[in-house]
C-alpha cells in the first residue's frame, strides 16, 4: 500500500506541475498576446496622432494662405478706391477750373495765337464757352470758333485742316494729370 501511497503522490504531484506548467505557458501566451495588443494598440494611436498633427498643420497653412489671401485682396481693393477717389477728386477739380471761363477764355485765346502762325486754326468747345470765345475771338482772323454740345469743359484746336489736334477737354486734361500722378499714387500705397 506504501507504493500505491507513494505512486499516487507522484501522480498528484506530476499532475499538479503539469497543470503549473501548462497555466504558466497560458498565462505567459497572455501576457505575450497583451503586450503585442497594447503595442498595436499604441502604435496605431501614434499613427493617429501624428496624422491628426499633419492634418492640423495642413489647415493651418491653408488658413494662413487664406488670410494672406484676403489681405492681398483688401489692399488691392483699398488701393483701386483710393485711386477711384483720386481721379473723381481730380476730375472735378480740373472741371472746376476749366469751368472758371475768364481764365479758360484767355487760355483758348493764348493757344489760338499760337498757333494762327501756322495756319487757319479751329477752336471747338462747349455752347456757354463757344460763345465767349466767338466773341473774344472775331478780331483774330484765321480763327473759326465750332460749337460742340457733347464736350463737357475746356476745348480743343484743330490746325492743318483738322489733321493735328491739342485736347485741352477736361477729360483729356484729366487723363493727362492722372498719368502723371499715378505713379505717385502707386508709391504712397505701397503698390
Amino acid at each position: 500500500m506504501e507504493n500505491l501511497d507513494a505512486l499516487l503522490e507522484k501522480i498528484r504531484t506530476d499532475g499538479v506541475e503539469a497543470a503549473k506548467r501548462e497555466a504558466a505557458e497560458i498565462v505567459a501566451k497572455a501576457q505575450k498576446e497583451a503586450a503585442e495588443t497594447l503595442a498595436k494598440a499604441k502604435a496605431e494611436a501614434q499613427a493617429e496622432r501624428d496624422r491628426a498633427k499633419v492634418d492640423a498643420e495642413r489647415l493651418a497653412q491653408g488658413a494662413e494662405a487664406t488670410i494672406r489671401q484676403a489681405a492681398r485682396d483688401v489692399l488691392l481693393k483699398l488701393g483701386q478706391d483710393v485711386e477711384a477717389l483720386f481721379e473723381r477728386t481730380l476730375g472735378g477739380a480740373v472741371d472746376e477750373a476749366l469751368a472758371q471761363g475768364r481764365s479758360v477764355e484767355a487760355l483758348a485765346e493764348a493757344a489760338v495765337k499760337a498757333y494762327l502762325k501756322d495756319g487757319e486754326v479751329t477752336l471747338e468747345a462747349a455752347p456757354g464757352l463757344a460763345e465767349a470765345l466767338k466773341a473774344r475771338l472775331a478780331k483774330q482772323g484765321g480763327a473759326t470758333v465750332v460749337t460742340n454740345a457733347q464736350m463737357g469743359t475746356g476745348f480743343k484746336v484743330r490746325l492743318d485742316g483738322g489733321r493735328v489736334e491739342h485736347d485741352f477737354s477736361g477729360e483729356a486734361v484729366r487723363e493727362a494729370l492722372a498719368a502723371l500722378l499715378r505713379p505717385q499714387l502707386a508709391k504712397l500705397l505701397g503698390a
